[in-house]
């Protein structure tokens, strides 16, 4: 064989076979030991050595490629494993009792006039991975501090409220109650984890499949950044998330693995229920999942730990001399698994065993029916607590623990392994019986076939009540809770805004600097400025951000350890272990994850945040529309800003970038306060108005969503008169007609306002027309306000009716009412059955495209001119001037030509 210094210069396996072979003679010394290894004792036994060559290199640290899969058996061995301190026979009886009442809690929800469902067979996989960490890791928060933070699967809700039951914190209504939020109320309890339907139980929302995973590496990192920060202990605090094998074919369960290992979050442990089925079949059926998922989570830098088997394993590997047994785990795909979960001993003997004679050889005393019950790893307390135990030892990395377990399990072979087990509800009374023999269960036949069948309650005096009281006392408090400890926060008086409500005199700034000033103020008060958290998708500098860097600084655990190359600049790029940003690069996923964490600190940590996240606006709430309705559902708080905003303004980057719909969107988020502010003086109201709301005495679970934009104007400074109502409510008047007879109105937002003012001149100099211009702040607010009016009315006839704020705004106001923005007219349309006279709306429907912003206007019939043409056309609808006006106006400013329009306002943020 040829000495390495003899092959060609390549890299196979990670291995550099280029380098210079000082010493061929000992080369070819150990690759001769090699090839007699495998020509006397065979391959397997070669390979074994291998592997302990690898291990005994590490030990010495010596640098060897990581494997990117092992064999198919348990990352631990049992020499290994460390002592069990739980007392095995008490916990059994308990999750017997769990399971029990999980499975007749979704059971007696799809009795005959309910029928509302719920999922029995993924609690039945996962139990003893839960009743592991019940028992003897999850840690609650009866210190005070946050204690541990558990993203449970969200399938798996009926076990958790199963064993709330036995520990007196819920009760049988209540588990009857389950899926029946309304009509059981206070009784009814939440499908899935609700925080903002049970704010006092879930802390964590989730169902939605991929965000649990995502929300736990930010969440891991939050606490680092908030100790590293002064504001909270979090070192006693670890960080589970309970996943599906399924479920980590959603691309967010992936796809920020990197970031938990590049800052080394060791405070992180997933835990995957490997039950090889998603809802409707295998996982991989051909392939092997747990190794699949193993090779990615070693690639990404995680300590990975396989729980595969179960200890009645652990003679068979024993004997495992020649490594047949292994190679047989390795090479049966997950669909024939699958298969044996649901077949008979005598199967399992013949198909997995009977292919080789010491296969065969190995199992000839056991009976079929203890080959049948050769069990999955994550079915086996002493081996999860093994698992557990090392995850939580661990140091430098995050760890994922690859748990194999079998969906529908102790539930009979109706539901065990089955296709169609995900969506199977209800048990027979055979299935009840057969159910009840395997957890041993003390239950009268005539109990299970009266109807709808019992709950199970072994005595709150009784002994495993007893030992599950005292385990949760010993691990600081029952959990799930959640808990609001956080003080309302000293907030900063007028002086903080002072510089916004001067407008910005000569200067040109768009509405995104207006804030930014804003920001920058609030973020040097004594007493709130360190909780600010910036965070941006790697554009700080698109928002003018980075004159944070050399004060505020970005965060990274590590520090800076290079020069920047920017060093010698007045704003050059600055990292700190200390690092008040967040600069999470190009992922609006985990920005928006690390803003769920920042703006749910007050509850899990007992310290509040105010997170403040920027991003391209076409990029939020189309991007991660669903991280912010999970965001709403964990009672997060905080200001999400869309910079960059319009279909029209910014113009360079195309239909890519144009938004014109988020404001709809938003307005679909219950929680979502949304505004559309023109001016500095308004966001300086709004964000102080938002302060008080979310962080103020009677704080609110709810969140700030700014849409800003990048065209610089001029700022008026604040009226004397100012209209805080309105501009809070979400409408006041900016400018009263000073010239012409005949009246109308236009009502304007955002970067609209100014070509409204412009039409207001043109109507009076032109048309004679007195229009007033209105800034709506907030459509979506105006909205929500005149739903909760009429809503009140239909079920009030009897009281005085309420008048929705826009109308009684609007009553002395003589109309023609046109609206206009740069957003689809949709978002204007919102307000128009409550406005009090003709009313007409311009927008920019249809999508966007790159050209000027004079011609992008002209094209959409939104800008000044086509603002004049609409109030020309309402009011001579109305007959108060000559429809021959229209031709007139539209021949003057060519409103069919867009060359015709000047190019616009050039520049600005982007």
């Amino acid at each position: 064989m040829a000495s390495g210094s003899d092959r060609n210069p390549i890299i196979i396996g990670g291995l550099p076979s280029q380098v210079p072979d000082f010493d061929p003679e000992e080369t070819q010394e150990w690759l001769d030991s090699l090839d007699a290894a495998v020509d006397e004792r065979g391959r397997e036994r070669a390979r074994y050595l291998m592997l302990r060559l690898i291990e005994r290199a590490r030990e010495k640290r010596v640098a060897v490629p990581e494997m990117r899969s092992t064999d198919y058996v348990n990352t631990i061995a049992t020499k290994d494993e460390p002592f069990f301190p739980g007392n095995e026979e008490i916990e059994r009886k308990v999750l017997n009792a769990t399971r029990w009442n999980a499975a007749v809690m979704v059971s007696r929800a799809q009795r005959p006039g309910i029928g509302v469902g719920g999922h029995i067979a993924t609690f039945a996989s996962s139990a003893s991975l839960y009743d592991v960490g019940f028992n003897h890791f999850f840690r609650g928060k009866d210190d005070g501090k946050g204690g541990d933070q558990i993203f449970f699967q969200g399938h798996a809700s009926p076990g958790v409220y199963a064993r709330a039951y036995l520990l007196d914190r819920l009760s049988s209504d209540q588990l009857d109650a389950f899926r029946q939020e309304k009509s059981k109320a206070p009784n009814g309890l939440s499908s899935y984890p609700h925080p903002r339907l049970m704010p006092d139980f879930w802390e964590f929302p989730t169902v939605s499949m991929g965000l649990g995973p995502l929300g736990a590496i930010y969440q891991a990192r939050m606490n680092r950044y908030m100790e590293a920060r002064g504001i909270a202990d979090t070192s006693d605090s670890h960080v589970w998330a309970f996943l599906g094998d399924g479920e980590m074919d959603e691309p967010e369960s992936l796809g920020q693995l990197s970031i938990a290992a590049r800052e080394g979050l060791d405070n992180l442990t997933f835990v995957v229920n490997c039950n090889l089925q998603r809802l409707d079949g295998p996982v991989r059926g051909n392939g092997k999942i747990m190794q699949e998922l193993e090779s990615q989570f070693r690639g990404a830098g995680w300590n990975v730990i396989k729980l595969v088997w179960d200890r009645s394993w652990d003679p068979l590997l024993a004997q495992d001399r020649d490594g047949v047994l292994v190679n047989k785990l390795n090479t049966t795909p997950d669909g024939q698994f699958q298969t044996y979960a649901t077949e008979t001993g005598a199967y399992i003997r013949e198909h997995f065993f009977g292919s080789d004679h010491r296969l065969r050889k190995m199992v000839e005393n056991m009976t079929d029916d203890q080959i049948l019950h050769l069990g999955r790893g994550g079915h086996d307390h002493k081996k999860i607590f093994a698992a557990y135990a090392a995850a939580k030892a661990h140091k430098g990395q995050p760890t994922v623990i690859l748990a194999q377990t079998v969906k529908g399990w102790t539930l009979g072979p109706n539901f065990e392994g089955r296709n169609a087990t995900h969506q199977m509800k209800k048990l027979t009374v055979d299935d009840l019986k057969m159910f009840r023999d395997r957890l041993r269960l003390p239950i009268p036949d005539k109990d299970l076939e009266d109807g709808v069948p019992p709950y199970y309650h072994p005595g709150r005096d009784s002994e495993e009540i007893q030992y599950m009281h005292d385990r949760r006392k010993e691990n600081g408090g029952y959990v799930p809770t959640r808990v609001v400890r956080a003080k309302p926060l000293q907030l900063p008086g007028d002086k903080a805004y002072a510089t916004a409500k001067k407008g910005s005199g000569q200067q040109k700034i768009a509405t995104t600097m207006a804030f930014v000033r804003v920001l920058k103020d609030l973020m040097r008060d004594k007493e709130i400025g360190k909780r600010f958290v910036p965070i941006a998708p790697d554009e700080y500098r698109t928002f003018g951000m980075d004159a944070f860097f050399p004060t505020s600084k970005i965060y990274n655990p590590l520090g800076q350890i290079y020069e920047s190359v920017d060093r010698e600049l007045l704003l050059a790029y600055k990292e700190s272990p200390t690092g008040q940003m967040l600069h999470d690069g190009i992922t609006e996923a985990g920005c928006t994850a690390s803003l769920i964490a920042a703006g749910s600190a007050y509850a899990t940590h007992g310290e509040p945040l105010i997170p403040v996240y920027v991003f391209y606006s076409m990029f939020g709430f189309q991007r991660t529309g669903d991280q912010f309705w999970q965001m709403a559902d964990q009672l997060a708080r905080g200001f999400v800003l869309g910079a960059t905003a319009g279909r029209t303004t910014l113009t360079g980057e195309g239909l890519q970038h144009a938004d014109g719909h988020s404001q709809l969107l938003a307005s679909t988020n219950p929680a979502c306060v949304a505004y559309d502010p023109a001016f500095g003086y308004e966001i300086a109201h709004i964000v102080k108005d938002g302060l008080r709301r979310m962080y103020g005495e009677n704080s609110e679970d709810i969140f700030y969503y700014l849409t800003v934009y990048n065209e610089p104007i001029v700022h008026p400074a604040e009226p004397e008169d100012v209209d805080v109502e309105g501009i809070l409510a979400g409408i006041h008047k900016v400018a009263n007609g000073s010239a012409g007879s005949i009246p109308a109105q236009i009502m304007a937002s955002g970067v609209a306002v100014p070509w409204a003012l412009e039409a207001q001149q043109i109507l009076a100099e032109e048309w004679n027309v007195k229009a007033d211009v209105w800034s709506a702040t907030s459509w979506n607010e105006l909205r929500r306000e005149a739903v909760e009016a009429e809503e009140h009315n239909l079920l009030h006839p009897e009281e005085e009716q309420r008048v929705p704020y826009v109308t009684r705004k609007l009553s002395g106001a003589e109309g023609p009412f046109v609206a206009v923005s740069d957003w689809m007219r949709s978002v204007p349309d919102q307000i128009a059955r409550w406005v009090p006279g003709t009313y007409q709306s311009l927008g920019a429907d249809g999508f966007g495209f790159a050209d000027t912003r004079g011609a992008a206007r002209r094209f959409f019939h939104i800008d000044a001119q086509s603002i004049v043409l609409g109030v020309l056309t309402e009011l001579a609808k109305e007959g108060k001037i000559d429809r021959s006006a229209l031709k007139q106006a539209i021949d003057r400013y060519q409103l069919l030509d867009v060359t015709a329009a000047e190019a616009g306002e050039a520049g600005g943020d982007a």
